[in-house]
């Protein structure tokens, strides 16, 4: 799917390190920061986009990061709106123990395009009943 992005910052555009993949790596289009342990900052991603309706970008953690040095994207996954139209930004935290340098260009976060439904909700005053009924956090073992 095409989408129309305009570039905030001097960068290049997210792009898919393999093809096939379903993330494109976003970087910090900002300058070089230490992230201290246990600390969260917003990073610039460096583009605008325009979402068409019916669809959103989830801004999700890349996996090397979070295992390798405990940097997660901290509202995993985040949204961004189809009728958001400022620059993208990435809320990165860091879980280890130790400071992480996050230097400009470096791979910070993915981008996932997804379908979404709106939700019409329909009033009731009785749900129809399942085997799980109103069991929650660890009723299923």
């Amino acid at each position: 799917m095409r989408i129309k992005v305009t570039k905030t910052r001097d960068i290049d555009l997210p792009s898919y390190s393999h093809e096939g993949d379903s993330g494109a790596d976003l970087i910090n289009a900002g300058e070089d920061a230490i992230l201290k342990a246990g600390e969260r900052k917003l990073f610039p991603a460096g583009i605008k986009v325009a979402i068409p309706r019916g669809y959103e970008i989830q801004v999700r953690s890349r996996s090397g990061l979070a295992i390798k040095r405990g940097l997660l994207v901290l509202n995993s996954p985040g949204t961004i709106d189809a009728g958001y139209r400022g620059e993208i930004g990435v809320i990165l935290f860091n879980t280890s123990g130790e400071n992480v340098e996050i230097k400009k260009g470096m791979k910070i976060a993915q981008a996932v395009l997804q379908k979404v439904e709106e939700i019409q909700w329909e009033e009731t005053g009785r749900l129809p009943d399942t085997t799980r009924g109103s069991g929650g956090f660890g009723s299923t073992g």
